[in-house]
């Protein structure tokens, strides 16, 4: 305490004390036991403002002496098992020298795919990641002095380049490369990119790059096999200059099923590492065809212009069928299109109706209402009404597909003949009516739901004029058969929305990012965060199973499946007090991408030592490396002085205090007469 807040509250005490003797004793003769405890409380009122105005403090100073940070940042991947040893002695050697210890407080860390504090290592890591361990931790000790020593080989197989990072100014890494720097001849097959799924007897392609590692002139085969059979070949030669070659070929698929796809390269005489020299994925081949009916008994260029736009995609085949000619060969149909119907349709649409399969219903001058109202429930048209000219309008707000690229401009009108419009379930309109230059409050074509069937209705004939003008708005027909090609993809989807939907991949390469996410919702269609999902998986190999909890993230469930080992596996997901699962298979393939590496890469360890304002070593120069941390100047211990300044004096018990030195004093005054 300072000594002029010492005098102040001396001089405090002081007034207060003459304050009170003038009030209770000046020309005062009678003096009793009363006289005295008013003159006590007045002084102690009295004297309690002043000290709350005064507000004495004390302060007190606490010295410590800082020591900068020592980070030691070790790879846990497999990729430096071999190299355990090493890294673990240089470990003990830095944190047993006595004087790092004086200099330095320590921090261990390991990295993989993420960086997390340690207690030890297991060097089973399937992923790397150097750069995004480097920024977290520069998060960390963003505001404090620090070394940071990085034990790796160098291989990073995710994330950005870390040999450019740029550490902040109080960070300095010091790289230390452990491993085989020595560069040996390999070959290397890449990542083989194809498709998730392909149709039935149609090509899909696939494309990887071959690379080499080496100074000489080498020459190499490539393969490629599908479902066990060798479906491409190519000689390759490579040289220190020509050192990758893209691969990219068309596989036909022939059967339906999943099918393995293998990348193989021959191996060099000198080569060490023939762990990848060889990559697999999958495919899994359905046969999804679409047959569509066509039903008419009028000859019209709408018949030509739809087969054409709907078989433009060769998933689909259209059949056109003369309703009164006797057809056999109806109940592989998946989808009918029934064009200006009439009563010799109806054995189509009561086969149609037994089926519950999807249907398009086209309307024109050549269609008899009247049967087409009592033939079905879903919508009635009024008949008797001209021949008129049609415009359609697009509906911008149309949902049920994307229809944003589809453009209608100076596209002739349709002809049609249909009265009013009425649905008996609920509908969405594509494209609205436009007759004579008025927008009419009724659909030209149009969209509608029953239980799980989707149809359409088009109440116009001409539609070929539409493909026609497509062609010489643009060139091609590509606007209207896209257009055809959407509305088809939606009739011929019989998805429906599923509470309990599920994100997987059919192949894992390695278990490293083998995750089945699921999302559930209640009945109201709105995610249930509350749910309990679990997860059977059976391994087909070993014919073993288990079950576990599905973890609640971020607006879905997910289950881990990493320390799986590699197999053929099954899974169901069930909903618990639910009657819903939902089932799936997997592959996770032998595959360690920490092993594709045939040496250290200290040129990039080097790089970013330079970057960050460190320096490199190796394993065999340790004694540099320790050096260079006890020598520096820029990490030195340094005293740190903290002064804590406390208040003499509680604020609100001197306030009670006071006002209750007056309260009391003020109640015996009154008692005795005083005032």
């Amino acid at each position: 305490m300072e000594g002029q807040t010492v005098l102040l509250i001396l001089f405090a005490a002081i007034t207060a004390l003459v304050v009170t003797l003038f009030q209770y004793h000046y020309k005062t003769k009678k003096r009793n036991k009363i006289t005295l405890l008013l003159s006590f409380l007045r002084f102690i009122g009295i004297f309690g403002i002043l000290l709350l105005l005064i507000n004495p403090k004390f302060s007190s100073t606490t010295y410590t002496v800082a020591q900068p940070n020592l980070l030691i940042v070790t790879d846990n991947s497999s990729s430096v098992a071999e190299s355990a040893n090493t890294i673990k002695n240089l470990q003990n050697t830095i944190k047993n020298s006595e004087e790092l210890k004086n200099r330095f407080r320590f921090h261990s860390y390991g990295f993989g795919r993420d960086v997390e504090a340690f207690d030890s290592l297991s060097f089973k890591d399937k992923q790397t990641n150097i750069k995004k361990s480097l920024e977290v931790l520069s998060k960390v000790y963003a505001r404090e002095n620090t070394a940071l020593v990085l034990l790796s080989d160098g291989n990073q197989t995710i994330g950005e380049d870390y040999s450019f990072y740029r550490a902040k100014e109080n960070i300095k890494i010091y790289t230390v490369t452990v491993g085989d720097t020595t560069q040996f001849e390999d070959l290397s097959v890449g990542p083989i990119n194809t498709n998730t799924y392909a149709f039935l007897d149609n090509q899909f392609p696939v494309e990887t790059f071959i690379s080499y590692q080496g100074t000489g002139t080498v020459v190499a085969t490539v393969d490629i096999t599908f479902d066990n059979k060798s479906v491409y070949k190519e000689r390759l030669r490579f040289s220190k200059d020509f050192n990758s070659k893209n691969i990219k070929t068309l596989i036909k698929a022939a059967s339906v099923g999943k099918k393995e796809i293998k990348v193989t390269i021959t191996q060099l005489q000198s080569e060490r590492n023939t762990a990848n020299n060889r990559r697999e994925t999958s495919i899994e081949v359905i046969d999804e065809k679409t047959k569509i009916g066509l039903v008419s008994e009028i000859l019209h260029p709408d018949l030509g212009a739809l087969k054409k736009a709907i078989e433009n995609n060769e998933q689909r085949t259209v059949q056109i069928i003369q309703p009164s000619k006797v057809n056999t060969n109806l109940d592989d149909i998946d989808l009918f299109i029934f064009y200006q119907p009439s009563p010799s349709f109806n054995s189509i649409i009561q086969l149609a109706e037994k089926k519950k399969t999807n249907l398009l219903f086209i309307t024109g001058t050549h269609t008899d209402y009247n049967y087409l109202n009592a033939a079905q429930n879903n919508f009635k048209i009024e008949s008797g009404y001209p021949d008129q000219e049609v415009f359609g309008v697009l509906n911008k707000g149309f949902s049920k597909y994307d229809i944003t690229n589809f453009e209608l401009t100076n596209f002739p009108p349709l002809h049609s003949d249909a009265g009013p419009l009425s649905f008996a379930t609920q509908n969405e309109t594509l494209l609205g009516t436009k007759i004579k230059g008025l927008d009419m409050d009724t659909p030209l074509f149009s969209l509608f739901e029953i239980d799980a069937r989707k149809m359409a209705l088009l109440t116009g004939e001409g539609i070929w004029k539409w493909r026609l003008q497509s062609y010489r708005n643009s060139g091609d027909f590509t606007n209207f058969d896209t257009f055809i090609g959407n509305l088809f993809r939606y009739l011929s989807s019989d998805k429906t929305k599923d509470r309990l939907n599920l994100d997987y991949s059919s192949r894992y390469e390695g278990n490293s990012m083998a995750y089945i996410s699921a999302t559930f919702f209640d009945e109201a269609y709105s995610f249930d965060g509350n749910a309990q999902l679990s997860i059977t998986i059976v391994n087909d190999d070993a014919n073993k199973s288990r079950t576990m909890p599905m973890i609640l993230k971020n607006g879905y469930f997910e289950a881990d499946l990493t320390n799986l080992t590699a197999g053929n596996y099954n899974f169901t997901v069930n909903v618990k007090d639910e009657d819903i699962s939902e089932s799936g298979t997997f592959v996770i393939s032998d595959f360690d991408i920490e092993k594709q590496f045939v040496s250290s890469n200290d040129d990039k360890m080097k790089l970013l030592a330079e970057n960050t304002g460190g320096a490199h070593f190796y394993p065999s120069n340790y004694e540099n490396l320790l050096s260079e941390l006890i020598s520096s100047e820029q990490y030195v211990p340094t005293q740190k002085s903290t002064e804590n300044v406390v208040s003499l004096i509680d604020f609100k018990i001197l306030l009670a205090l006071v006002v209750l030195a007056f309260a009391i004093e003020w109640f015996i005054r009154k008692y005795n007469g005083l005032i």
